[in-house]
């Protein structure tokens, strides 16, 4: 037997016959007999035949395969003891008997020939067993490479892993925890009841445990076999960044960590699966971006994970894009990356559309989009609410974003008046253009009734604003009474186009703009009044009623004519949109009304 003294880290052979040969393995000496060991290893007969033309008894080897622990187990097998193999050791024992070269040309039946038939009859067959092999490889290169150990793992993994979940065994796996329904238990039947609830995904976390080199090596042996559907693969992915990026951003960026996430992040954005179905939910993307950002990922993979996210963005939470700018001094979060992130949605949303129009079967089974484009709208306006109260948010982005959404994806407008409000309220130095070119991007024909309350009180709107809401609140009113509108007319685009609009803002006075308000409230309260009973009568709407027209408050309606004085006065030259729109909708009387009724109609239709 080999035994170890208590001074020095050493081995010698329990035996009548004296030691004749000490070699040197690192800091360890074996204290040995030439004979059995020149009778298993070609490479130790040449040590010690130049150490005999020395007269030296001693052989080093400083750069020994799996040191001291594998020599010993390649010197017992010489001695013929019984020697102990697993899935820890077996890989550093295969290196070490191919560094002393104890194959079938010094001794049938040697060292190597019996390792590898425990490789490929063993170790190779379990799943278990082939991953913790795998994991030993890396502190044995590049031996375990060069011996196809580390290849042959790989593709034992990768196999298992395609196998049908119906012939798996929660025992598959080594480091989940069995439930209480899983566990052995004693007297056990002889053939185990299946579990029919495994899932496809039941390899995913055993994987994660291997080293970032060898789980790439892994994943993409997988992904070549063309088994593994691409969200498994995408979920996999996930549980892999999940196991082992920090949660801490200072851990994150340290100068100890941020090159090793740096690689982890790099590598899962060129795992993910090139097709183009959906393989990783976007909250999960959207928070690999943030972290790609900050440990400074190569532009290359930032601008491929980004137009993952923008096929998919319609998925995506306001939470999800608030991702910080990358350079202090500016905005607090990066507003570029997500008008990128939207530019790039529409451009897919656009191959889309040309992909439908070539393609004349199937049309009636392809989705256009337009749901993800409402999706999309609503996230923005969101996204805006959220930022609106960065002083330093330009006013040009904000714009510039908020264009972004097409018409048909704002059913609604409340979401971008929010926003609007509140950049507002932060930004109180804001000129009269200014002021009127954000509010330019809302409709105010698109705001609820609750809206349109908020709207008519908000100090921090232009009054020009104010009016537009109070004359389509009173058209709406018109119309729940069952009463015609005052007039068929867009107030919006003839108030936003005429440059008088400013002079009469600059001349109303307080109680105008008091006076005008008002006629909000009194709105809502006819509008409740007409749900609430289920008629078409309203007291405080037919008080303000003459024939086909709805009147507004003396108050309201003198604003309301010095508003439209303007617009008519100003718009002579212009066609149909101001033609026969010198009456204001409040002038209206009875006789005017019976007098000229055929031309009023014809106006209506000219004017819309």
């Amino acid at each position: 037997n080999l035994h170890a003294n208590c001074l020095t880290y050493c081995r010698y052979v329990s035996s009548e016959l004296a030691t004749d040969i000490v070699i040197h393995v690192g800091e360890a000496e074996f204290y040995l007999h030439k004979f059995p060991l020149l009778s298993k290893s070609n490479h130790l007969q040449k040590l010690v035949s130049k150490a005999n033309e020395e007269n030296n008894d001693e052989v080093h080897m400083l750069d020994f395969p799996g040191g001291p622990k594998a020599f010993e187990i390649c010197a017992k097998f010489c001695y013929g003891m019984t020697v102990t193999l697993n899935a820890y050791n077996v890989v550093a024992a295969r290196c070490a008997a191919e560094y002393l070269e104890m194959n079938e040309d010094v001794d049938r039946g040697n060292l190597i020939f019996k390792i590898e038939v425990f490789l490929n009859s063993s170790i190779l067959r379990s799943w278990k067993d082939s991953i913790i092999v795998l994991q030993t490889t890396k502190s044995l290169l590049p031996c375990s490479e060069d011996l196809k150990v580390v290849g042959r793992c790989i593709d034992s993994i990768a196999s298992k892993t395609s196998v049908d979940p119906s012939s798996v065994h929660w025992s598959y796996t080594y480091n989940r925890k069995l439930t209480s329904s899983d566990q052995i238990v004693e007297n056990a039947p002889r053939f185990p009841t299946k579990i029919s609830s495994v899932p496809k995904d039941w390899w995913i976390e055993d994987i994660c445990e291997l080293d970032i080199d060898l789980y790439k090596r892994v994943m993409f042996a997988i992904k070549a076999k063309g088994r593994m559907s691409s969200d498994i693969i995408g979920a996999a992915l996930q549980a892999f960044a999940l196991r082992w990026l920090p949660d801490s951003v200072d851990v994150l960026v340290s100068d100890d960590n941020i090159l090793q996430n740096k690689a982890l992040v790099e590598i899962v954005i060129w795992l993910l699966p090139s097709n183009k179905g959906i393989c990783c939910s976007c909250s999960f993307l959207l928070k690999l971006l943030k972290i790609a950002m900050l440990v400074g990922t190569s532009d290359k993979a930032t601008d491929e994970l980004m137009k993952r996210i923008s096929v998919q963005l319609d998925e995506a939470s306001v939470n999800d894009l608030l991702i910080p700018a990358r350079s202090e001094g500016t905005a607090v979060y990066d507003f570029g990356l997500v008008q990128t992130l939207v530019n790039q949605f529409e451009t897919q949303h656009n191959q889309n559309l040309d992909y439908v129009e070539k393609n004349e079967k199937g049309t009636d089974n392809f989705v256009l989009g337009t749901g993800s484009w409402i999706k999309v709208g609503k996230l923005v306006d969101g996204y805006l609410s959220e930022v609106a109260g960065d002083p330093n948010l330009p006013l040009s982005s904000f714009v510039d974003l908020s264009q972004s959404i097409p018409d048909s994806a704002r059913p609604i407008h409340d979401g971008l008046y929010r926003a609007i409000d509140i950049y507002l309220k932060e930004h109180l130095n804001l000129t009269k253009a200014e002021k009127k070119k954000i509010c330019s991007l809302m409709d105010v024909k698109k705001l609820t009734m609750e809206a349109s309350m908020h709207a008519a009180q908000n100090e921090q709107l232009p009054l020009r604003v104010v009016v537009q809401v109070l004359f389509f609140e009173q058209v709406k009113a018109a119309t729940t009474t069952g009463q015609n509108p005052p007039l068929n007319i867009s107030c919006d685009s003839s108030l936003s186009t005429t440059t008088n609009t400013e002079d009469w803002e600059k001349t109303a006075s307080p109680e105008d703009y008091k006076s005008v308000t008002k006629e909000m409230k009194n709105t809502k309260v006819s509008e409740e009044h007409v749900q609430k009973n289920g008629k078409t009568k309203s007291k405080k709407i037919s008080k303000s009623k003459v024939g086909n027209a709805v009147l507004l408050p003396s108050r309201s309606r003198r604003i309301f004519d010095k508003l439209w004085v303007g617009v008519t006065g100003h718009g002579e030259n212009k066609s149909s949109e101001t033609s026969g729109s010198s009456l204001s909708p409040t002038s209206i009387n009875p006789g005017e009304t019976k007098s000229s009724s055929s031309s009023l109609r014809h106006r209506r239709h000219s004017v819309s």
